[in-house]
């Protein structure tokens, strides 16, 4: 069960339920994949609101291994479905609301 003093929110798919948490590691692999320098200049990209599969995948993928699930990213896309999107957009702005505040 998420524990959302620590940021943790739970992601119920079809195939069960993860707990996700970004975590310092967790930015860090996101600022990586998304090729930018800085928590600033990650904003600045998710605020533009185009988030493929691709970045959900990459975002909630590092954000499971923040909350302890041991998944790359190729084994968490294989365990969400198209059915789970709507829980996984739920999941990323509760994540992004917890890490970051209401000003996010």
């Amino acid at each position: 069960m998420a524990n959302r003093h620590r940021g943790d929110v739970d992601l119920d798919l079809l195939s069960g339920r993860l707990t996700l948490r970004l975590t310092l590691g967790a930015l860090a692999e996101v600022e990586q994949a998304f090729g930018v320098d800085d928590l600033t200049a990650l904003g600045e990209r998710l605020k533009a609101g185009r988030l493929s599969a691709r970045d959900i995948i990459l975002i909630l993928g590092a954000a499971a291994r923040g909350g302890g699930h041991r998944l790359d990213n190729a084994a968490f896309a294989a365990r969400v479905t198209a059915a789970d999107l709507p829980a996984c957009i739920a999941a990323l702005g509760d994540l992004f609301l917890l890490t970051f505040g209401e000003d996010s």
